[in-house]
């Protein structure tokens, strides 16, 4: 049997959990490379299925960042979709419900009503301009894999999301950036053989920003988790 964690590092992670949420405004500072290296590295402990790692990361920075944050806002407005995955998911009963009320917090905190269109719309077009971010990475599936890897990558995101937060950096998981998949592999000039399942702007939190005021709630442990046997 393997021994438990002290009881300080269990309390560490539940605060490292806790602490993680996705940021929409954040500072232009650049976190510097030592910083992304340690954020990075330790992402590399992710599990995954016969520990075949099967994911590729994309970290724009700098010119490349900014090229992207006015290349990819013209192409949305254009129309120019190049999603390597389909986004047709529908949400029915609860699902519909909890998204609706994670909009609801989001555009709340902004002071949005549901009646003002076009605020709402330019609080979304703020993704493919990273909410300020100075850094995206990009998360990427090698072809052949498919639905099992996509899982593995899930779970290199997750732990690489709480090492961002350990590290004192606030980031936010985004499947809108997905939809630019092709222009995201020509300005960074990656293989056409891995495909875009989502981005991850980061940096350091604008902590005055209104959008991160919202926290979303989380289902009641019972909902979620069935225990069976005694």
């Amino acid at each position: 049997m393997q021994d438990p964690v002290s009881g300080d590092v269990a309390s560490v992670f539940t605060q490292l959990v806790d602490a993680r949420k996705s940021a929409r405004g954040f500072s232009r500072e650049p976190v510097p490379q030592t910083v992304l290296d340690q954020v990075f590295g330790a992402a590399l402990r992710a599990p995954s299925n016969c520990n075949t790692q099967p994911w590729q990361t994309h970290v724009a920075s700098g010119d490349k960042v900014e090229e992207l944050r006015t290349k990819l806002p013209e192409a949305f407005m254009k129309g120019e979709f190049t999603m390597d995955f389909p986004y047709d998911g529908k949400y029915e009963g609860v699902y519909k419900e909890r998204q609706y009320a994670s909009a609801e917090a989001l555009y709340s905190a902004m002071g949005i009503t549901r009646e003002e269109k076009d605020k709402r719309n330019v609080a979304f077009m703020r993704n493919f301009t990273f909410f300020d971010a100075p850094h995206v990475a990009f998360l990427f599936l090698p072809e052949p894999f498919g639905l099992r890897e996509a899982c593995d990558l899930g779970m290199y995101a997750q732990t690489l999301m709480l090492s961002m937060v350990a590290h004192g950096l606030a980031c936010c998981p985004q499947t809108a950036l997905s939809f630019m998949a092709g222009q995201v592999r020509e300005v960074l000039d990656i293989d056409p053989g891995n495909r875009l399942l989502f981005g991850l702007s980061f940096g350091y939190e604008d902590e005055q920003h209104p959008s991160n005021r919202c926290r979303t709630e989380r289902a009641e442990l019972a909902d979620i988790t069935h225990f069976h046997g005694s």
